[in-house]
């Protein structure tokens, strides 16, 4: 698994070693954290959790990963994410997401391994003709992090036709929340998504910058599809059970179908910890939409995925918990609450 060491890629890790899989994390650590691979090597007993640091740029050491751990299935996780510094840095973009996903794959076909699931993005859709935004809805993004994901994406088909590589896409929607019981959480620097930023707001940290109150929605603020990280790690699952089951390669979005404003995360936020969160109005960011959110008919039917945190206030919840009991990330040396 590529990413592994990241925010999703480590749920990932999680949902297959409680589905009896050995797992091979395959993480440079610039954005995961060793300490989350870590705890989930404590947490499985009788499963085997590898680390093995490297850049995915680098399709020798990836090729030599898989044929010395015999791998039979490869979830690509990493990849650089921040839209807004994508438009500025392009090159950077298209070195790491496309560059490294085809030496990822052209690893896979010197090993021979011919199962690929693949973390794409509602950014390959760009400024929706329709919502909610199925399967179908065209795809022109408007941004480079959309244009590097959607670049993999048509490789894809070209790779089974010459190598026989399978593949699954997940486009996600807005990923969000934590784990329950605490062991996994959302630790980035800097921290780029929204609920963890409105809870830092609420702990005295910077106000949160609300970007752009004149959206033609009905509140002003963006609309987005906020689907629970560990909806997002069964999907991942059920791909890979696809694949392995002798399925044909397909493309899923991932979202709850529900979408929710930027005032009602800051609501939503205040309600679960009892606090203000002090925010101001900023400009649009370019390259925003103002809604995106799932239709969610096809990977309900054809995987059997259902999202179990459909409640707004239940998805804040575990990211709120995750942060008192872990005020420095990963970081922290106390697991109990520090927070009031």
């Amino acid at each position: 698994m590529t990413g592994g060491a990241g925010y999703i890629g480590s749920f990932g890790v999680r949902a297959l070693l409680r589905g009896g899989h050995d797992v091979v994390v395959y993480d440079n650590l610039s954005q995961g954290h060793r300490a989350s691979v870590e705890r989930l090597a404590v947490s499985a007993p009788g499963r085997r959790v590898t680390l093995v640091e490297g850049d995915i740029r680098d399709a020798r050491r990836v090729q030599e990963t898989l044929t010395e751990h015999r791998i039979d299935a490869v979830m690509h996780f990493a990849a650089l994410l921040i839209v807004n510094e994508s438009v500025f840095h392009p090159i950077k973009y298209y070195d790491n997401n496309v560059r490294g996903a085809l030496s990822v794959l052209e690893a896979m076909a010197g090993a021979g391994v011919s199962r690929f699931i693949f973390s794409s993005t509602c950014a390959t859709f760009g400024e929706p003709q329709k919502t909610p935004i199925d399967e179908t809805h065209p795809q022109r993004p408007i941004n480079s992090y959309g244009e590097t994901k959607l670049a993999v994406e048509r490789a894809l088909p070209h790779f089974e036709r010459a190598y026989g590589i399978k593949s699954v896409v997940l486009r996600y929607f807005n990923a969000a929340g934590a784990d329950p019981d605490g062991l996994l959480g959302e630790d980035h620097t800097p921290e780029i998504h929204l609920i963890p930023r409105a809870i830092d707001a609420t702990l005295g940290g910077e106000p949160l910058q609300v970007f752009g109150d004149d959206y033609p929605t009905p509140d002003g603020t963006c609309l987005r599809d906020y689907v629970h990280v560990i909806d997002l790690a069964d999907a991942h699952v059920r791909a890979m059970g696809r694949l392995q089951d002798g399925g044909d390669s397909a493309q899923y979005n991932l979202g709850t179908g529900t979408p929710h404003s930027v005032r009602e995360i800051l609501k939503s936020v205040e309600r679960v910890t009892g606090r203000p969160v002090p925010h101001k109005m900023s400009p649009r960011r370019e390259g925003d939409p103002a809604a995106l959110f799932a239709g969610n008919a096809k990977v309900r039917r054809e995987l059997g995925w259902e999202p179990h945190y459909l409640r707004l206030d239940d998805i804040v919840d575990t990211a709120w918990q995750w942060r008192r009991r872990h005020p420095q990330g990963y970081r922290s040396a106390s697991e109990g609450p520090t927070a009031a």
